[in-house]
């Protein structure tokens, strides 16, 4: 079984013990501080062992809940995860696009967990977080009196990767003046930390991701044309949870699961209603309206009124009640209202609806919408 690191984590401008080029200390380093690990256990998340032969699987991939598991059941996910391990097996560059929530840091993360690298650190790092005076110093490590308060050496993000995965999350962000000195670094596997004059040899993957357009950056000149081409061996733009509505419930119901136990359920117009929404923040604003719902819950069944009030409302002013309506009516309405949310797929409809697809095809032709 592979391992996951157990991240003790130091304050900023704290030392990290500087063993890392000898291959001796196993680290992770997290988006807002520089970590160390010791070893616990890791779930690959493809499900075949680092430099196996790995297989698709047809069913969801998880990757943990920090930017949300893997759904994999709309075509363009199940697409992303194929390409994604074949991707795995390489030590190749690779940019991840798509917008904020989308998940491309879970992306960088099951890529990593299913290469021959998952045993080794995996250290993410935000581009645009850190001064850009600083990041230099972050990435490539400085030595001694390099600068005014450089007391001691300090081993860089690239040292702390040493053997593993490198993820530049927000990219776009580096400045120009770093962009050459990481594409010296990806061209000749050799960095030089900030004042020395000794190159070190670096077997890092990096993965780059962004939620900007990165194409439109280099017409610009915001970012090197070079440098661009280089990370671009392998490119996955992740689809907006917009377009992949069949993740949108079985993503919920793993997220209600995890903040308020297996017993937590969504009604069926609670699944409607989030089928119908926009998710400007996609998958991480999912997340967050099951942690909202499973909050706010009464018993174990979460209703339209449980979610947050912006998802509710942007299904617009309800339709006026409608007094002496049949059972009949009553359901042909609801059907109707779930299948709209639904953007018309039966399939999807049929499992919010709780009842077989050939059932609703059958009730749909009854009410001359077959």
């Amino acid at each position: 079984m592979l391992r996951r690191p157990n991240i003790r984590r130091y304050t900023p401008g704290e030392a990290i013990p500087d063993e890392t080029h000898q291959g001796q200390a196993k680290a992770c380093c997290g988006r807002d501080a520089r970590s160390v690990a010791v070893d616990e256990p890791y779930i690959n998340p493809f499900g075949a062992d680092p430099g196996g032969q790995q297989k698709c699987s047809r069913n969801p991939v998880s990757s943990g809940r920090d930017g949300g598991p893997f759904e994999a059941r709309s075509p363009a996910m199940q697409a992303v995860m194929r390409r994604a391990e074949s991707v795995a097996r390489t030590s190749a560059p690779v940019i991840i696009l798509g917008e904020t929530g989308t998940g491309k840091e879970v992306l960088a993360r099951a890529i990593h967990g299913s290469s021959s690298r998952a045993a080794r650190p995996f250290v993410p790092v935000n581009c645009g977080a850190i001064p850009g005076e600083l990041l230099e110093s972050e990435l490539f490590g400085h030595v001694r009196g390099a600068f005014s308060g450089a007391v001691v050496d300090k081993a860089g993000l690239f040292h702390i990767a040493q053997g593993g995965t490198l993820l530049l999350d927000e990219v776009a962000d580096l400045p120009l003046p770093l962009q050459v000195k990481l594409l010296r670094v990806l061209q000749g596997g050799e960095l030089r930390r900030v004042g020395s004059t000794r190159g070190e040899s670096m077997d890092v993957r990096v993965v780059a991701a962004t939620h900007k357009d990165l194409e439109t950056l280099v017409r610009d000149g915001a970012f090197r044309a070079d440098l661009y081409f280089r990370l671009k061996v392998f490119s996955f733009r992740l689809p907006p949870l917009r377009e992949r509505r069949e993740d949108v419930v079985p993503l919920a119901r793993r997220f209600l699961a995890l903040e308020g136990g297996p017993g937590l359920r969504l009604s069926s117009v609670a699944e409607a209603v989030l089928l119908g929404y926009g998710w400007p923040g996609n998958i991480r604003e999912l997340s967050n309206a099951m942690r909202y719902a499973a909050a706010v819950a009464e018993g174990e069944m979460v209703d339209m009124h449980h979610l947050p009030e912006e998802i509710v409302r942007a299904m617009g002013p309800s339709a006026p009640p409608h007094a002496l309506l049949s059972l009949d009516e009553v359901e042909r309405e609801h059907i109707l209202t779930v299948l709209e949310a639904c953007g018309g797929v039966q399939s999807t409809a049929a499992r919010v609806l709780g009842i077989a697809r050939n059932t609703l095809g059958r009730k749909l032709r009854g009410y001359g919408k077959g």
